[in-house]
């Protein structure tokens, strides 16, 4: 377990959130190719390049867009079901991005508060924290079991700035997904894309993104100059 915060925000500079799914971890086209299974099992054709524009928002969610709204809605949790027992197949395989753990330890080097704040449910997010082998670095982690609404409403993000006894005016919001800018935007926090989870810097940019960079390496090769960097700057 990664341990909570246990005193008030003056502890920290500033927080920084951290989206996981194609942020941190090379699996958005894995979600994709699972959720392609799991609506082909329930006889529901979905293409999959409709499939990964919507993820990163919540699986209900997703699955709301992606379906009729004539459909049997009480097939959506088995679809849920489907969609989590064949991405849980992809575990041993997940990978962390190039710089991913590197640039947790810096943030947290420099004086943050680092936490995950993904729609991942807490046993994918369990075998994607596996994968960063960063828990050194982080000081909570949120999931979609610990919100009531999914992104890109800003319940997992707020969950996370709580669980560091941070504050919106000091925090920044990593994420590779519209729904991402989108929770960020909902929340108050500035938020900083990353083109490797698949989607452009200009979709990421219209939706709302402050900064773009390719990756974790990326941003932490540009990291001063980031808004990352400006919480840095901050006194302790």
């Amino acid at each position: 377990m990664v341990p909570q915060s246990n005193g008030p925000a003056s502890w920290w500079r500033g927080a920084v959130l951290f989206d996981v799914d194609g942020t941190l971890v090379d699996s958005a086209y894995l979600h994709t190719v699972a959720w392609w299974h799991a609506f082909r099992q329930h006889q529901h054709e979905v293409p999959m390049a409709a499939i990964h524009w919507c993820v990163g928002m919540g699986g209900d969610r997703l699955v709301d867009r992606l379906l009729p709204a004539d459909r049997d809605r009480e097939a959506d949790a088995e679809i849920m079901a489907s969609h989590a027992a064949v991405f849980a197949t992809n575990w041993p395989s997940l990978t962390a991005f190039d710089g991913a753990k590197d640039l947790l330890a810096q943030c947290h080097a420099g004086g943050l508060a680092v936490a995950l704040a993904s729609s991942a449910r807490r046993e994918d997010l369990a075998a994607n924290r596996a994968a960063l082998a960063a828990d050194a670095y982080i000081h909570a982690a949120t999931s979609s079991n610990d919100a009531e609404e999914s992104k890109p409403a800003p319940d997992i993000l707020a969950a996370a700035l709580e669980a560091v006894g941070g504050a919106t005016a000091n925090a920044v919001y990593v994420g590779d997904a519209v729904w991402d800018m989108k929770a960020a935007a909902a929340l108050g926090v500035p938020s900083i894309g990353v083109t490797c989870g698949g989607r452009s810097a200009a979709e990421l940019f219209d939706a709302g993104a402050a900064e773009v960079y390719a990756g974790p390496r990326d941003l932490l090769d540009n990291l001063q100059a980031s808004a990352i960097g400006r919480l840095l700057a901050l006194p302790s």
